[in-house]
């Protein structure tokens, strides 16, 4: 696989780690004590743990195969740090992309001998070996509720009509006009802002690692890249018309996802993850997502950004015998290959699988549209190498300009300095 660029982030992880174990973080509730029998899995995908106690509940009891799953809302890095220095590691952890580059290679099982690696193109690994099992797809863009377009318009939403910016902002207008007051939502949330939005500008680019390295070195001045300010001209539509742009940075997530559930405002910049909040609301049938708009003809404006999110790895450590890893393995392969384990993911769990030997429909209307994209090819790849301090620093000066405490340029400068303070090194996958 191809040699990129690396963030090294190995020394906050023992810093956190460090801390973790001095007592200054929370520590887990319950957390497993190396049962030599069964398997444990770590959970970081907060919206399915309902569904993974249930189903490691129906699991146990079909296989004999004793199933624990646990979640915490700590750091994933720094949690598993904790497991790992106190010997008691979990069976299987589910982690972000970043977070198998790091671990993998000292904590993990090489799984290309799987069935299933031959089966998805979003595994990930370290040369020729994977290590990360693909939980689901996911992708972002504008989430949009069809039925409230066309109430005011009297016409059928196309999305592929309003690839442009400027046929963006003229469908804007146009909804203002027939009666919606404020046809848009932004979420202030700085991981929306940070590790969503403003990652496209680093994702939507042939070679994202010469970017940021342009971008850490100078060569790159962000305030005149058209990309930049392409997505930043469609950010200022989102902004400038959204119902809570008297108090941005008072608007709660849910209130938004409400709006635009029952059809009060029109377009959000959000993901497939947002339907578990919208669909806890009286939403309307009609609903999808669809391409950042932008004024560029460099095709991006026909793709969402997304891919594989959420990767499991295999402990390879001492204190997970041979056993337990075999009854991993009959596990994920039980996801991938039985009726029950594809229900799970696709159903209980209203995921986007990343096998292409999984058929079920996907059911809820933004999953729909990332199937229908990533099945044409047309996602722009993640960007899995954000520091984790990424979306916490750049996301808090993506509020400032979101609540007009700053502007383009002085955002622009935000940004640089930040990767002006980051070291980059060479990495492989």
């Amino acid at each position: 696989m191809k040699k990129s660029l690396k963030l090294i982030s190995l020394m906050l992880t023992f810093v956190m780690a460090f801390c973790f174990m001095s007592g200054c973080g929370k520590a887990e509730e319950d957390a497993p004590t190396g049962n030599s029998n069964g398997i444990t899995i770590f959970n970081s995908k907060m919206e399915i743990q309902d569904q993974m106690l249930e189903m490691a509940k129906r699991y146990t009891e079909k296989t004999g195969v004793p199933v624990e799953v646990y979640y915490s809302s700590d750091t994933v890095s720094a949690h598993l740090a904790t497991r790992y220095a106190s010997g008691n590691p979990y069976t299987l952890s589910m982690v972000d992309a970043k977070d198998v580059y790091s671990l993998a290679e000292e904590h993990a099982v090489d799984m290309s001998d799987q069935k299933w690696a031959k089966d998805t193109q979003y595994a990930i690994g370290l040369g020729d070996k994977i290590y990360g099992f693909p939980v689901c797809i996911e992708a972002r863009g504008i989430i949009y509720n069809k039925d409230a377009i066309e109430k005011i318009t009297g016409k059928e939403f196309k999305p592929e009509d309003y690839k442009t910016c400027k046929a963006f902002k003229g469908l804007i207008e146009e909804l203002k006009k027939g009666g919606m007051e404020s046809p848009t939502g932004v979420m202030k949330e700085d991981w929306s802002l940070g590790a969503h939005y403003l990652a496209q500008v680093y994702e939507e680019r042939d070679d994202p690692d010469a970017f940021v390295r342009g971008l850490s070195d100078g060569s790159v001045e962000l305030i005149k890249d058209k990309k930049f300010n392409a997505l930043m001209d469609t950010f200022d539509v989102l902004k400038n018309n959204s119902y809570s742009r008297e108090s941005a940075i008072s608007a709660e997530r849910e209130v938004t996802e409400q709006k635009l559930a029952e059809g009060e405002i029109a377009f959000l910049f959000g993901g497939n993850w947002d339907w578990s909040v919208i669909s806890a609301f009286d939403y309307t049938e009609n609903m999808g997502l669809m391409p950042v708009p932008q004024d560029l003809d460099d095709g991006m404006n026909e793709m969402l950004v997304g891919g594989g999110s959420k990767f499991i790895f295999l402990d390879s450590s001492e204190n997970t015998s041979d056993k337990q890893r075999q009854q991993a393995m009959d596990f994920l392969n039980w996801l991938v290959y039985s009726e029950e384990g594809q229900s799970f993911l696709v159903d209980d769990c209203a995921l986007v699988p990343a096998f292409s030997n999984i058929d079920k429909e996907v059911t809820d209307p933004l999953g729909k549209s990332v199937k229908y994209y990533a099945d044409k090819g047309a996602l722009v790849p993640n960007y899995n190498y954000l520091p984790d301090d990424h979306y916490a620093i750049l996301g808090a000066q993506f509020q400032k300009y979101l609540a007009g405490k700053s502007d383009r340029k002085g955002f622009a400068k935000d940004v640089t300095t930040f990767w002006k303070t980051k070291t980059l090194e060479v990495h492989e996958n």
